[in-house]
């Protein structure tokens, strides 16, 4: 026997939902019951946190004494490239300090202080000024280790790194400092 199809009226709604039977409702309403929850989990579900872009550093801080053009400076340009790249290879924090005020060499020992009692563990200058003022300042802090690039300066704790091709002494410096260095 065939079904006739149901007229319905412009006034009357589709009422599919009463034709069910009780257990069938149920199930219907368990389903769609069941269908939002899933999409509340999948879009509510705590995802990995994305991979952190900072870098962990070390303990340790190579700083960089230069005349007033700071790293711009055609002799700390080079030294301020390679303390940059033996960052990278070892982790290492890098930073500089400018000689402002002043070009004095007494003015520049200030400014070494201040590198030295910062809490640096290794101490760079590049430019005449910065490395006449490492040799007047380094016995103050005979613990302390001083680099001076191009030009030596007489002090047990201060070395020097060839001025004409800087970068290879200078990761090399860096990077036996950090290996040497307390954990």
């Amino acid at each position: 026997m065939a079904r006739r199809p149901i007229r319905r009226t412009k006034q009357e709604p589709v009422v599919w939902w009463r034709r069910l039977t009780v257990p069938q409702r149920w199930l219907a309403g368990g389903g769609a019951a069941l269908v939002v929850a899933i999409v509340f989990m999948v879009a509510l579900w705590p995802q990995s946190a994305p991979e952190s872009r900072e870098r962990e550093y070390l303990q340790f801080t190579a700083c960089l004494l230069t005349p007033a053009d700071g790293v711009r400076d055609a002799a700390a340009e080079p030294v301020w490239k390679a303390m940059q790249d033996a960052s990278l290879q070892t982790r290492a924090k890098v930073q500089y300090l400018e000689i402002s005020g002043a070009q004095t060499v007494d003015n520049a020992v200030t400014f070494l202080n201040s590198l030295a009692q910062g809490g640096c563990d290794l101490i760079f200058a590049a430019g005449d000024l910065p490395v006449r003022a490492v040799a007047k300042g380094a016995a103050t802090f005979p613990a302390e280790r001083f680099v001076t690039v191009g030009a030596s300066a007489a002090a047990p704790n201060v070395s020097t790194v060839d001025a004409v091709a800087p970068h290879d002494g200078v990761v090399r410096t860096i990077t036996e400092a950090v290996a040497a260095a307390p954990r």
